[in-house]
Order: structure tokens, then C-alpha cells, then sequence
């Protein structure tokens, strides 16, 4: 986890988006992975974004995760699906996760409507907490990774966790080819 220090979420919900703070609150004691190995580090702000944080923090690309949200639309209805795909693959948006959203086409949504809708900050938005009727389609390699940092809904911290708990979350489907590599 390079040079993050870490604790558990649980203890440190004053560096969680709100949505965040109150899914780490409820986290099921059945969950197969135990809310204790959910972890959090504040980050400097400034350096939230994939690149800047990996190298400031000495974290590999292949264990951070990013969580990017994707809209399209059926029948006049809007429908949003979160995919979760490792930093070294980009999600393969009007391929596998369009079809998976069932759309025509899909693009990722405008940042205001994803800040609006999760309760998160853009370029901190994280799998946990979101709207319970979204879908969070996760890459498999995410799920094979022993552990993920990811966003924590906020941009001045980042969550570290077991990959499994991600495919383990309320609402997900863990998606073969749902990345390519870049």
C-alpha cells in the first residue's frame, strides 16, 4: 500500500464521504470480508487523482481501482451502473458494460449528475455507499487483486480493502472482460 497510513474505516468516518460512512456502518457481519480490513488514508487532495496519487504515495497502478459511473438511457428512463476496473485497464463502456446496463449506447455520465447523485465528490467516488438500485459492475481482475485502494467518496482520503470485498458488495456483479488494458 506504498506509503499510506492506514486504519480502519470504522474508526475514521470523518474521512468518508457520508454515503461511505453510513455503508461502513451498517457492513454486514456476514460480508466475507470484515469491516476491520476496510481501511482509509488521508491523501493530500491535490493528488487524488490516479496518476498524481500513485506516484506521490508509491502505489502500483495494478492495485489501485477506479471507480467511474456510466449512463444510459431505456424507454426515456436514465440508468446508472458504477464500474470498477483496475488503473491499468479502462472500462470498456459501449461494449461489456453497456450490455450489462441493457442501453443502446452508454457514456460516462456528466459529473454533475454523478456528484448529485452519489452524495460523493468527483474523483473520490468509490463502489461503497452508492444508490442502492445501481448496479456496480466490477472487472475480475479487481476481484483477484489480495487488495485495492479506491476512492473514499472525498477527495482527501483513499480506502484500502481486500479485491473480493468489492465483488462482495451489495448490488455487485463481478464481470469478466468488463476492462481492457490500456
Amino acid at each position: 500500500m506504498g506509503t499510506l497510513k492506514t486504519e480502519p474505516a470504522r474508526t475514521r468516518l470523518d474521512l468518508l464521504a457520508p454515503p461511505v460512512a453510513a455503508a461502513i456502518g451498517q457492513w454486514s457481519a456476514d460480508a466475507p470480508v470484515d469491516v476491520d480490513d476496510v481501511l482509509v488514508a488521508p491523501i493530500d487532495e491535490g493528488l487524488a487523482d490516479t496518476a498524481e496519487f500513485c506516484a506521490a504515495y508509491e502505489v502500483g497502478l495494478d492495485v489501485s481501482a477506479n471507480c467511474v459511473v456510466i449512463a444510459g438511457r431505456r424507454g426515456g428512463e436514465v440508468r446508472y451502473a458504477a464500474c470498477v476496473v483496475l488503473a491499468t485497464t479502462r472500462v470498456d463502456v459501449n461494449g461489456m458494460a453497456r450490455r450489462m446496463l441493457d442501453v443502446r449506447k452508454a457514456s460516462f455520465a456528466p459529473m454533475a449528475d454523478a456528484v448529485e447523485a452519489t452524495g460523493m465528490e468527483y474523483g473520490g467516488i468509490t463502489p461503497i455507499g452508492l444508490p442502492e438500485d445501481w448496479p456496480i459492475l466490477v472487472d475480475a481482475r479487481v476481484v483477484a487483486a489480495p487488495h485495492v485502494i479506491i476512492g473514499s467518496g472525498v477527495r482527501r482520503s483513499k480506502i484500502a480493502l481486500p479485491g473480493p470485498a468489492l465483488g462482495a458488495l451489495p448490488g455487485a456483479r463481478v464481470v469478466e472482460g468488463l476492462a481492457k488494458p490500456t
